[in-house]
């Protein structure tokens, strides 16, 4: 399908990517009109330059700074060079036909008109857009109109933040898309509209459309409000415009009346003069996106409605309304439409919003099912993209790399690059433009959106998973059935079932296996087990894991996903087990309370392990500490050994004398581990890490959250 796609900091372009494959909870849907939002869109196009980019948002240092530190030099300047060619997805406010959808989907059948939105759905010939971010398009609406359903209910949203009452006087300060259906709405509500803008023109369009007052920005406008309002001021300013100045803000408060409110749609610079705040004992209110549900995973991707009885005007619900009003005339739409272009002059239309001379204000994309008089049953998906032949010359183990998230981008695809005998042949992702770009950076073949390709495709003859959890185990067993060798990120699965299963499929297959825990591969850990190797008696070891990050909404917090534990404190569960060359045969498991949203408790625990050979281990992880605390430190004590491991950069080792080694950069092993996994396959032997370490870890961490459910120590048996 073709999409439009910016490429680095400003390149705006059409390009071919695989088409999406459906999910639970979300339909495909063939646009026929889009709606670009200019101000969310046009702020992530930085034609000044990365310079400017920067100045405008410091923070951006700091992140550069905190991958330095993470990932070192080299790996960093990479990731900064490729961003320059990176591809991203813009838009999210379409309508279209639904040409697929999720069984478990029951609000729209294939074939409805309908309109969507949701952040990422971007402007494309075919898009997946989760269920309770879709509505039904009333008869009588042209789809021309029916894109604007998203921008409306943000538009929506905000009259309903703003609780507005009949007779009160309202200011909405910037005519924009959303400050022209905000002035709308808030006449509907039965306010008294004051609308102003710098731009003579959407001044005179918002008269047009009803506003009671529509008055030019300047220095002369607080003077003529408060000639409208009496001397009394407005009693709420809705600010609709998007601004690096704090202008709109100081004027919203200049305006408002003693004890009014302010309610901030827009993107503005939020600084406004204390006293002045503080003497009117002015409310300032945020209106979220859409309304109740926005950015919520929950509701956005996973399908789960908020009761009506609780939760009246919820995204989806405001989308509706908005086209309800639409249909019935009240809320008009054709006036704002300034621009039509095809999808394949799309770079035309941004170059018309970018440049003020055109006087633009909704620009629409027109899309080749417009054409099409059943767009439903034409619709004949493409999900695979081929990018290059292969290279002519020796023979070559065929690799695809399945995700294309963070760990893929730093770690796995520049890693592949370096293995002779191995040849990137394709990258598999959800996300057509993500794919598409890390294939052509790495130099894969092509790229592809559905399992099947890769798993079809005889010149692949390994697979490296480095997808979400979830996946792990099915797409890997998947690959074993289809008869392809497995690298698979940790987990390796989140159940004893999966873990028998995959246990079988190798076993009957005859594949290899491999599970990625790196720290086997990492020199500081390496030179901890030399130590222990030769050790006397049983040992004492200490885990102890603070990772922040995995809290709050990041998908890997949630336990349904595996969690912290079964996603990460898997790594000490094998790290334990590798260092003391023991099975681990009981553990007994507390945790913070669990129920909570955040800090989640299954996150947060401390389990005791006993081994076969007498050693005992305590793992403690946490996602409660702080970002300038250690990541992780393993203690080791033996028989006149006490050695101590610290975030894959210093080791100190005890004895007789103490020696400490210390590294600039972290050195977590990755590149040796996938080294070693190729070089086992070349020479037809089992991998270092095998389906049996990855049953081990799953099974132990599983007994580590019955331990602290149950408050009794549990046996692992795993055999």
């Amino acid at each position: 399908m073709k999409q439009l796609l910016r490429r680095g900091l400003k390149h705006i372009f059409v390009d071919e990517v695989p088409d999406p494959i459906v999910s639970a909870n979300h339909v495909l849907v063939r646009p026929i009109y889009s709606l670009i939002s200019s101000g969310t869109e046009t702020a992530s196009i930085h034609q000044e330059g990365v310079l400017r980019a920067v100045a405008e948002n410091p923070s951006q240092l700091s992140k550069i700074w905190a991958a330095l530190k993470a990932q070192g030099p080299i790996r960093t300047f990479a990731e900064l060079k490729a961003k320059f060619s990176e591809y991203a997805v813009l838009g999210y406010s379409g309508a279209g036909i639904v040409v697929d959808k999720h069984s478990n989907v029951t609000n729209v059948e294939i074939g409805d008109r309908i309109a969507y939105g949701g952040e990422g759905t971007g402007h494309g010939e075919t898009i997946l857009a989760g269920s309770n971010l879709v509505v039904k398009v009333p008869d009588g609406i042209p789809f021309e109109h029916a894109c604007f359903a998203t921008l409306g209910s943000i538009a929506l949203n905000g009259v309903r933040i703003a609780n507005i009452s009949l007779g009160e006087k309202i200011a909405v300060i910037g005519l924009g898309l959303v400050g022209q259906l905000i002035a709308q709405l808030t006449r509907l509500q039965g306010g008294f509209v004051i609308a102003t803008d710098l731009k003579p023109d959407r001044v005179e369009l918002a008269h047009r459309l009803g506003a009671d007052a529509a008055l030019p920005g300047g220095s002369q406008f607080p003077e003529q409000l408060l000639a409208l309002t009496n001397g009394l001021g407005v009693d709420c300013v809705i600010i609709a415009a998007a601004s690096k100045s704090a202008a709109p803000a100081q004027l919203a408060v200049e305006i408002c009346r003693d004890r009014g409110r302010i309610v901030d749609v827009g993107a503005v610079e939020l600084t406004f003069p204390w006293y002045d705040m503080y003497r009117k004992e002015i409310q300032l209110l945020m209106a979220r996106a859409y309304g109740p549900g926005s950015y919520d995973p929950q509701y956005e991707q996973k399908g789960q409605d908020y009761p009506l009885a609780y939760v009246r005007w919820t995204e989806n619900r405001n989308m509706e309304e908005f086209l309800r009003l639409v249909s019935m005339g009240r809320v008009q739409i054709g006036p704002l439409v300034t621009h039509e272009f095809p999808l394949d002059d799309a770079p035309r239309a941004y170059e018309t919003i970018m440049d003020p001379a055109s006087n633009s204000l909704a620009v629409l994309l027109r899309y080749p099912a417009a054409e099409s008089p059943q767009p439903a049953s034409d619709f004949q998906p493409k999900r695979r993209i081929d990018i290059q032949p292969a290279p002519a010359g020796s023979p070559t183990l065929g690799v695809a790399v399945l995700g294309a998230g963070n760990l893929a981008r730093w770690v796995h695809l520049p890693n592949l690059k370096k293995i002779s005998g191995v040849r990137l042949r394709a990258v598999h992702s959800s996300s057509g433009a993500r794919g598409k770009s890390y294939a052509m950076r790495f130099g894969a073949e092509y790229c592809a959106s559905d399992y099947e390709e890769i798993l079809k495709d005889p010149k692949i003859q390994a697979v490296v998973i480095v997808s979400r959890n979830p996946l792990h185990a099915p797409q890997a067993l998947a690959a074993l059935r289809a008869g392809k060798h497995v690298f698979l990120e940790k987990p390796m699965a989140l159940t004893e079932d999966e873990c028998r299963e995959l246990w079988t499929a190798v076993e009957d297959s005859g594949k290899h296996l491999a599970v990625g825990f790196n720290r086997r591969f990492a020199p500081s850990y390496v030179a901890l087990q030399r130590q222990l190797a030769g050790r006397a008696g049983p040992a004492v070891l200490n885990c102890r894991v603070n990772s922040p990050g995995i809290s709050g909404s990041y998908w890997m917090a949630d336990p349904a996903m595996g969690g912290a534990i079964l996603g990460e404190a898997c790594h000490f569960v094998d790290l334990m087990y590798w260092l003391l060359e023991s099975e681990p045969v009981a553990v007994s498991a507390f945790s913070l309370p669990t129920g909570k949203k955040d800090p989640i408790g299954e996150n947060n625990l401390v389990a005791s392990f006993r081994f076969v050979d007498g050693s005992v281990g305590n793992l403690t992880y946490c996602t409660v500490g702080s970002r300038t605390s250690g990541g992780e430190r393993v203690e080791a004590f033996a028989p006149g050994l006490g050695a101590t491991a610290e975030d894959f950069k210093r080791i100190t080792v005890r004895t007789s004398v103490a020696r400490k080694t210390v590294t600039w950069f972290a050195e977590k092993g990755y590149e040796a581990q996938m080294q070693s996994f190729f070089g086992a396959l070349k020479h037809s032997q089992p991998p270092a890490v095998t389906v049996r370490d990855g049953a081990r870890a799953t099974i132990a961490c599983l007994r580590m959250l019955e331990s602290a459910r149950t408050q009794a120590p549990c046996a692992i048996e795993l055999d």
